[in-house]
């Protein structure tokens, strides 16, 4: 299992700072993509570049032109790219091209796909590495959680790894821990914490 720290509203000096207090706990750094619309590429190449034992992610969300765009991110550093569940076919396996072309990885953010098992089943005979479910933070107020969708995917999947998104925090880890997935994505939890590096271990040492 790996933890991945979603940086999504700091600026880059606040995130490198983040990343040198986190060290050792931190195995994904995710350029959010508030972070990609507002400074590109950049922080990929500049976390990259201070952090090379850390795998980079950038969550472009891509919804169209699958290969070109997955191109600039892997380019630019990135290790994992992120495209959209609900985007057509091609576009997914464009990505996948991409991410073969440079021996890197595509996550699937299953954000706002309706039909979930069905989705998964079809992305997951496309030869992505992730498939993560995501509930998205416009909705985290509801309450609603990941978990649900996590069993769902984990029940239908077979070739590519299960991942989670949106709301985890040190009271939800261990039933989707238990529940099992690659990559765990924790965002406000770790960014907003007082002691961050204490927060990232304690996140850690949940992880199996």
């Amino acid at each position: 299992m790996k933890l991945q720290a979603a940086l999504d509203t700091l600026t880059l000096d606040e995130c490198l700072e983040l990343l040198e207090e986190t060290k050792g706990y931190i195995d994904i750094a995710e350029v959010g993509t508030p972070f990609i619309i507002e400074a590109g590429m950049v922080p990929v190449r500049a976390i990259k570049e201070k952090f090379d034992s850390i795998e980079v992610l950038a969550d472009a969300k891509i919804m169209d032109a699958g290969e070109f765009e997955a191109d600039k991110c892997f380019e630019a550093g990135a290790d994992i790219v992120t495209v959209l569940g609900v985007s057509n076919d091609e576009t997914i396996e464009g990505c996948v091209r991409s991410a073969k072309k440079y021996g890197k990885k595509i996550m699937v953010d299953m954000i706002a796909v309706k039909d979930l098992e069905q989705r998964t089943i079809e992305i997951d005979n496309m030869g992505v590495d992730y498939i993560c479910v995501h509930t998205a933070f416009d909705v985290q107020a509801s309450g609603k959680d990941p978990l649900e969708e996590l069993k769902v995917v984990n029940k239908v999947i077979k070739n590519a790894k299960s991942a989670v998104a949106g709301g985890v925090k040190l009271s939800t880890i261990d039933d989707i821990v238990n529940e099992g997935a690659e990559i765990i994505v924790v965002g406000g939890a770790i960014c907003n914490a007082k002691d961050r590096a204490a927060t990232s271990k304690k996140m850690k040492s949940h992880l199996k």
